[in-house]
């Protein structure tokens, strides 16, 4: 199971308490006015919530939760009884009220490799496009999809919710009120996003901050501290991030083993790739592979290509490569 997608109507007042450890949900207002931890979130607006920290969406009154959500998309009162079947209106519709005060689109990513995980770390914890800069038209046309309960309407939904995702975020960082935060998300030094560009299409080579500096015509003192100043962290940082970020989609992969994920990010040792994989990830390949389930109907170009990851200054299954992301009404909100 990934990621899910459903439209939520409720009448006041209402409170839900987050607690799914989902790494990404995005919500879409469509009417109404709701707060997330506070947050006023209007009609048209649109907002991720980057994870896994726990939060609250409550009515505009910023009314106490009764509602929990908790790991697994499973939906209970504050006393643990089950409330599926009371908010349940349909395979993509849920909520205290047929059709509500307020009404919203959410979408959770649950794992950070299926959210693009440099991605969302790179993201403050809510980012809020309001209505005057959101894509309206998208939101409509995903509400529309969600809608409708016949299977092809799922594969629609599944894009519109990444491409929403995506927009989203373009969408953030052209705001002029943006946050000045450095993250290679954000950064628009040319030399820093040459840079980035040849970690992302060759994650392999046996890179070190002289040969980037190289390649980017400046001296390693220079690009050291340039990509510091635009991405937040040292080049080789970065790298290994990126790196392990790939591997865990790699991982997923029916046929590959450990040793090939390995050598394929750019590891010759396949002990060492565990033991940097398990320091961020914090289980071994093997233990991560296990409890992950593989793409077994998707075709992963990553095993097969002698370039593994093809894509532009972008990064995971959101942007830039074949989308891995599948967003599906069953758990809480089915």
């Amino acid at each position: 199971m990934g990621a899910f997608a459903l439209s939520m109507h409720m009448n006041g007042p209402w409170g839900v308490s987050v607690r799914d450890q989902a790494a990404l949900s995005v919500l879409a207002v469509t009417k109404g006015q709701i707060r997330v931890d506070g947050t006023l979130v209007e009609a048209g607006d649109v907002a991720l919530v980057r994870g896994p920290e726990p939060y609250n969406v409550t009515d505009a009154a910023a009314s106490a939760p009764s509602i929990e959500i908790g790991p697994g998309q499973q939906c209970t009162t504050l006393d643990g009884r089950d409330l599926r079947d009371d908010l349940r209106h349909g395979i993509r519709r849920w909520g205290n009220a047929a059709d509500g005060e307020t009404s919203l689109l959410i979408g959770t990513y649950e794992r950070p490799d299926e959210a693009g995980g440099l991605v969302t770390r790179a993201l403050p914890r809510i980012t809020l496009v309001p209505r005057e800069r959101s894509d309206g038209p998208l939101v409509s046309l995903l509400a529309r999809e969600l809608s409708h309960d016949d299977p092809a309407a799922q594969v629609v939904v599944d894009r519109l919710l990444d491409v929403l995702v995506v927009s989203t975020i373009r969408r953030w960082l052209n705001s002029p009120d943006r946050p000045d935060k450095a993250t290679w998300l954000a950064c628009n030094d040319p030399l820093v996003v040459r840079a980035l560009e040849c970690l992302h299409s060759e994650p392999a080579a046996p890179w070190t901050v002289e040969s980037l500096a190289r390649r980017v015509n400046t001296s390693r003192a220079s690009f050291a501290a340039r990509f510091r100043a635009g991405v937040g962290e040292p080049p080789m940082t970065y790298l290994t991030r990126w790196r392990l970020t790939l591997a865990s989609d790699l991982l997923r992969a029916p046929g590959a083993t450990v040793s090939q994920v390995a050598h394929t990010v750019g590891y010759h040792n396949a002990y060492a790739f565990s033991t940097a994989f398990k320091r961020q990830v914090g289980a071994t390949p093997t233990q991560y592979r296990q409890r992950r389930p593989t793409l077994s109907t998707i075709s992963n170009p990553y095993v097969e290509a002698t370039n593994p990851h093809q894509i532009t200054h972008a990064e995971g299954s959101l942007i830039g490569r074949p989308p891995l992301i599948h967003a599906h009404p069953q758990g809480v909100f089915s």
